[in-house]
């Protein structure tokens, strides 16, 4: 697939949220990248860079102390590569990328990996 066409499935899968997700959704950026680094693996605790599909590095919004500070925006990573090699067709790929998304948009708003399984998007 190419980088164009997964950009635009993320796309996609973002315009597809309800309007009170997206409209809670600040300061947040969603990056589309081939592969996680090594260091992210490793902190992570993952193998293969294979296992990694996405990311959510930044302070869950529950967690958030409100100032009039500038902070950076927190960011979504998307792994293509990773994601690409576990689907089989680009249906499956369009799911994968919104359970993905969904999952790491979960921790955003403060969920741990046990409440996202309870959800389905482990």
């Amino acid at each position: 697939m190419t980088e164009k066409k997964f950009h635009q499935l993320v796309a996609e899968a973002l315009d597809s949220l309800p309007d009170q997700f997206r409209g809670a959704m600040e300061n947040i950026a969603i990056v589309v990248e081939d592969w996680p680094d090594e260091e992210t693996l490793r902190n992570m605790g993952f193998p293969s860079k294979d296992d990694l599909l996405g990311l959510y590095q930044g302070t869950p919004l529950p967690e958030r102390e409100h100032s009039n500070s500038v902070i950076l925006p927190d960011v979504i990573a998307l792994y293509r590569r990773p994601i690409e090699r576990m689907c089989r067709n680009e249906n499956n790929m369009r799911r994968e990328i919104a359970k993905t998304l969904l999952h790491e948009i979960g921790h955003y708003f403060g969920m741990d990996e046990e409440r996202l399984a309870e959800l389905g998007y482990d």
